[in-house]
């Protein structure tokens, strides 16, 4: 038998589900926006800096949606826990995997993976880009598990196929701060969400290279000033200073994106 089709009332998405959903949601399902689910142990930490600036008006505008998701919620048994000690010994605590899997059981509800992909916040992850940004800004919208303790247990990330990525390589005591980072990288890049597509042309790595120094009044401050090619006028100049500029940036502090922007270049991609 077909699931029936999705039916929208309005902007607000009404679908068939397989589990219970709670009988309030901190934010309205909104049909055809991108939206961030969150499994947190710490849903209390949403929407946090997404709340505020250009993505918290994006959000109270209904551009984007932001569903945080209480791991504790998916717990059974008299105590129920969320974690057990690690097997094999060791300090700290894991999340397990029973747990975890009920939490992204009920946020998938159905969602092809395609169009909105599972992923747990781990150094242990491939590392988090502009190119992956302008790929989950592609899709429907993401899950993001957010891992504590000593992680999470291995079954359930292989079980569901949950990609790993990481910030960088650096430990955080949570998911959640590395969830907020992912979140406003991809957030920025939806329609409308800016406000000014060329800001998003013009930054760093969108076209494999560091953005140029940015200069603005007073023209002159503390015996500095703006550099004369600013204040020319010629616009063919201009950009050609700022290619420059951004070039120099590029080969003296990121050689791994000079490198790769030469590849490119020669490769004509």
């Amino acid at each position: 038998m077909q699931n029936p089709p999705n039916k929208s009332h309005g902007r607000l998405s009404i679908r068939a589900s397989h589990r219970a959903r709670p009988l309030v949601q901190d934010t309205p399902d909104l049909a055809g926006v991108w939206k961030a689910k969150v499994l947190t142990l710490y849903p209390e930490m949403f929407p946090g800096v997404l709340g505020e600036s250009l993505t918290g008006k994006a959000l109270k505008e209904g551009l984007w949606g932001l569903e945080p998701i209480d791991i504790r919620r998916f717990a059974t048994g008299k105590h129920r826990n969320v974690d057990d000690t690690p097997s094999g010994g060791g300090a700290g605590m894991v999340l397990r995997a029973d747990v975890v899997a009920r939490a992204i059981d009920y946020a998938d509800d159905g969602a092809a993976r395609a169009d909105w992909p599972v992923i747990y916040l781990s150094p242990r992850g491939k590392r988090f880009d502009q190119a992956m940004a302008r790929q989950f800004s592609a899709a429907r919208g993401v899950t993001l598990l957010c891992g504590r303790f000593e992680g999470v247990d291995q079954r359930v990330l292989d079980a569901r196929a949950v990609q790993e990525v990481s910030l960088g390589d650096f430990i955080l005591t949570g998911g959640e701060i590395a969830a907020q980072a992912l979140i406003d990288a991809t957030v920025r890049l939806l329609p409308d969400v800016l406000g000014n597509a060329q800001s998003i042309a013009d930054e760093s790595f969108s076209d494999g290279l560091l953005e140029h120094p940015h200069y603005t009044r007073p023209a002159e401050w503390e015996g500095r000033t703006i550099p004369e090619v600013l204040t020319s006028g010629h616009h063919g100049k201009v950009e050609q200073w700022r290619r420059e500029q951004a070039e120099h940036l590029t080969r003296t502090r990121r050689p791994d994106l000079w490198e790769a922007y030469q590849h490119r270049k020669n490769s004509g991609g």
